[in-house]
C-alpha cells in the first residue's frame, strides 16, 4: 500500500520542521513538501499532488479559511486544520476541510511531538479516507415537519465523528422547537464544544448549549457533550430526563464517547427514544444504538452514498443497530415520522 502523501501548511518554520519530522517517522506517511503560505501552498498541490494536506488557519497573504474557498471548488483534497482555540475551525469545516486538531498552547516540545504523534497522524489517516464530495452535500429538507404526537417524555440522542459537525448543523437545523429534547456526542478537543453550541444556536430554531451536570432535557433543546475527559451519561429525574457529566476512562479510544451515551438512553428512556448515528471513523456508538433498538427505541443510520466517513453507521448497520438508513437531508424528516409513531 502506498504511503499517504501529505503537504504541511505553516507560517513557522519550527513548526513546520516539527511536523514534518514526526510525521515522517510513520512509515504510512510521505511528507512530499512544505509551504509558508496559500501561494506556495497551491503551486506546492499543482506540482506535489498530495493526497492530505494540514492547514494552519492563520496565515500571511491569505488566511487559511479563505485558500480553502478558494481551492476546494478547483482542486478538492482532504484536508485537516490545525487550529488554536477559536470558532473559526467551524468557517474552516464549513468551508471544505475534513477535521480539525486544536495547536497545543504548550511550547514543550515533548509536548507538541506527543500530540502530532497521538492526534495529527489519527487524523490525517482518517481524512485519506475522507469522501470529500460529500462534505458539501447538506441541502436543507423545507417541508414543513411537525410532531403530532402526544407522546411525553420522547428523547432524541445523536452521535457523530469526522464530519459531524456538518453534519449535525444539517439535521439540527431541519427541527422544530417541537422536537423533543436532543442530547448529542460530536467527537471534538475540549472548548470547541462550547463554541460549536453557541453556533448552532445562532443559526438553528433550536436552542442549544454545551451539556452541564443536571441540565434538563426539554422539547426545543440541545445538550452537547462538552469534550475533554467527561462522558456524558442520561438519567431519570422525577418525570423527566436529565444529564450528568462525569469523568470516566475513554470508551473506543474516545471521551465522552457515544456508545457511553447511547447505552445510558438504552437504560433510562428505552422505547422512548430515537437513536441517530451519523458519518465518523471507528464502531463508537454501534453497540449502544444496538442497545437501543433492543430497548425498544427507533434507530437511524446515515447512508454511505451521503457520509463523509462511513465507519460508525456502517458498523451500526452490520451488527443490526439501524432500523432505517437515510441520506443525511432525509434523517430529520425519518426522526419526525418516526417520533409521530410513538
Amino acid at each position: 500500500m502506498s504511503p499517504i502523501k501529505v503537504l504541511v501548511v505553516d507560517d513557522s518554520v519550527v513548526f513546520r520542521e516539527l511536523l514534518v519530522q514526526n510525521l515522517s517517522r510513520d512509515p504510512s506517511i510521505q511528507v512530499v513538501g512544505t509551504a509558508k503560505d496559500p501561494f506556495e501552498a497551491r503551486d506546492a498541490i499543482l506540482k506535489l499532488r498530495p493526497d492530505v494536506m494540514t492547514l494552519d488557519i492563520e496565515l500571511p497573504r491569505m488566511s487559511g479559511i479563505e485558500f480553502l474557498r478558494k481551492l476546494m471548488p478547483q482542486y478538492p483534497m482532504p484536508v485537516v486544520v490545525i487550529s488554536s482555540l477559536s470558532d473559526k475551525v467551524f468557517d474552516a469545516l464549513n468551508s471544505g476541510a475534513v477535521d480539525f486538531v486544536a495547536k497545543p498552547a504548550a511550547v514543550n516540545r515533548s509536548q507538541l511531538e506527543d500530540f502530532i504523534q497521538n492526534e495529527l497522524l489519527v487524523k490525517i489517516k482518517i481524512a485519506s479516507t475522507a469522501k470529500i464530495s460529500n462534505i458539501k452535500k447538506t441541502v436543507a429538507n423545507t417541508e414543513n415537519q411537525q410532531l403530532t404526537t402526544a407522546q411525553k417524555n420522547l428523547i432524541v440522542a445523536i452521535g457523530a465523528s469526522t464530519g459531524g459537525t456538518e453534519a449535525i448543523f444539517s439535521v439540527v437545523k431541519d427541527y422544530g422547537v417541537d422536537i423533543p429534547g436532543i442530547v448529542i456526542v460530536q467527537h471534538m478537543p475540549p472548548g470547541f464544544t462550547q463554541m460549536y453550541a453557541k453556533r448552532l444556536d445562532n443559526e438553528c430554531r433550536v436552542h442549544v448549549k454545551e451539556a452541564q451536570t443536571g441540565d434538563r432535557v426539554m422539547p426545543g433543546h440541545v445538550l452537547i457533550a462538552p469534550g475533554g475527559d467527561k462522558h456524558m451519561h442520561l438519567v431519570k429525574v422525577g418525570d423527566g430526563y436529565q444529564v450528568e457529566i462525569k469523568p470516566g476512562p475513554k470508551v473506543n479510544g474516545h471521551c465522552p464517547s457515544v456508545d457511553v451515551l447511547f447505552e445510558s438512553v438504552a437504560r433510562t428512556a428505552g422505547k422512548n427514544a430515537v437513536g441517530i448515528i451519523l458519518t465518523g471513523m471507528g464502531g463508537d456508538g454501534a453497540k449502544g444504538l444496538l442497545a437501543m433498538r433492543k430497548a425498544g427505541a427507533r434507530t437511524i443510520g446515515q447512508d454511505e452514498s451521503t457520509c463523509v466517513v462511513y465507519g460508525m453507521p456502517k458498523v451500526a448497520y452490520d451488527i443490526g443497530a439501524v432500523q432505517y438508513q437515510e441520506k443525511l437531508s432525509d434523517i430529520a424528516k425519518r426522526t419526525y415520522a418516526v417520533l409521530n409513531k410513538m
